[in-house]
């Protein structure tokens, strides 16, 4: 790669950081008196960072299948912030399980509360399930799409991590369908570093699952579906293991 592209994928994250910045501030009065102002305000950051990741990396981005539009549980391959940004964008009233540490980010813990995310303390595993369970059910009341990582964590393309039966049991509790999400985004915007590759980032998202499997047959048929297909979406990126 070219010095012109490590330069302009570190422009890129500067400016994407200071767009944060400015829209938050800007949408902040709305947000804080609308749930809904603030769900404008983080698709409004969404939307720019799909465009000046185009228009600084070449790094294009395609959302494919159906997203849900009324309630439902999304189940989603996690490889870098970029799938977050284009899975949020698709659905109308997305709000992800996140990490408790990420309250404390400027700007985006602040919106992630104002949007219904659900905080989760990974470090102590059957009371995070707990406590998960319980602020879902206490939200119950505020449609949308609960968003979940199964694996817990970002997974760089080629890596293997387990899938953690926090997510079955959400899906036991919700008697919702589950959208199961596969990406190839790590290819192109990496778990870490600054360079931005250019080429098609792809989230998809593939049938649902429709509700009441037994909990370890429904873990069984994500985890194939999501990994059979983001290898497949990988391999098409030209990623090879």
């Amino acid at each position: 790669m070219t010095p012109i592209r490590w330069l302009l994928s570190l422009l890129f994250i500067i400016q994407m950081y200071l767009a944060m910045a400015v829209i938050a501030v800007v949408f902040a009065p709305w947000a804080l008196v609308s749930r809904h102002g603030a769900r404008v305000a983080c698709k409004t950051f969404c939307r720019w960072t799909i465009f000046s990741l185009r228009l600084l990396t070449g790094l294009k981005s395609e959302v494919r299948g159906t997203p849900p539009s009324g309630e439902a549980l999304i189940a989603a391959k996690h490889q870098s912030f970029l799938d977050i940004i284009l899975i949020f964008n698709a659905v109308p009233a997305g709000k992800f399980i996140m990490k408790r540490e990420l309250m404390f980010t400027p700007f985006l813990g602040q919106y992630a509360l104002r949007i219904g995310c659900v905080p989760v303390d990974r470090g102590k595993r059957g009371a995070a399930i707990a406590r998960m369970k319980a602020d879902v059910a206490a939200g119950a009341a505020e449609p949308g799409q609960l968003i979940i990582y199964p694996q817990g964590t970002r997974v760089a393309p080629g890596d293997k991590k387990p899938y953690k039966v926090g997510t079955g049991l959400l899906y036991e509790q919700l008697a919702q369908p589950c959208h199961p999400v596969a990406t190839n985004v790590g290819v192109f915007w990496p778990k870490r570093g600054i360079l931005r590759k250019p080429g098609l980032a792809v989230v998809e998202f593939l049938p649902p699952i429709a509700p009441g499997l037994p909990v370890p047959e429904f873990m069984a048929q994500l985890e194939t579906q999501v990994e059979v297909r983001s290898n497949s979406l990988m391999a098409e990126a030209g990623f090879k293991a």
